[in-house]
This record gives C-alpha cells, structure tokens and sequence, in this order.
C-alpha cells in the first residue's frame, strides 16, 4: 500500500519533539518530496489532529511563518516549549 505524501508529512511532523522545529522544507525532504514545502504549509494548515504538533514547522529563514489559530498563538506556544 502506498502511503500519501500528506501522510508522509504529518508522521513527519508528528516526531518532531517539544522544544525542537523543522522547517517546511525540512519537513519535505524528510518525507520524500524535496521541493513540496508549498504543500507541507497546505498540510499543516488543514491539520486538525492533536497528535501532530504542527505549530513546530517554521520557515526556513527562521520566523514562525502561517498558523491556523494566529501568529501570535503560534510563537506563544514554541516559546512556551522553549523552542523560540
């Protein structure tokens, strides 16, 4: 069975740990699709499951980029962790 690139993403994701990031691009790579960034911030802004900490995906200049519930919540939450 073939697995889908968005489920290759989210499990990606997923084992990212508290107070680490990757980038979108990062993300990508991992999951087998160098040049998708695009739709790694598609995926993880569509994600609703609570398991995959996507607010962990950053940009990869360094700023938190898009989040569905805000910026502001976004770099709460990773400063919370200790990742910002």
């Amino acid at each position: 069975m073939k697995i889908s690139f968005s489920e290759r993403a989210l499990t990606v994701v997923a084992g990212i740990p508290r107070g680490k990031t990757l980038s979108y691009e990062q993300v990508a790579v991992l999951a087998g699709s160098p040049r998708a960034y695009r739709a790694v911030g598609n995926i993880m802004n569509k994600n609703e499951n609570p398991n995959v900490p996507c607010h962990r995906v950053i940009k990869s200049d360094g700023t938190v980029g898009g989040y569905a519930h805000g910026t502001a919540k976004k770099k709460a939450i990773l400063k919370r962790e200790g990742a910002l």
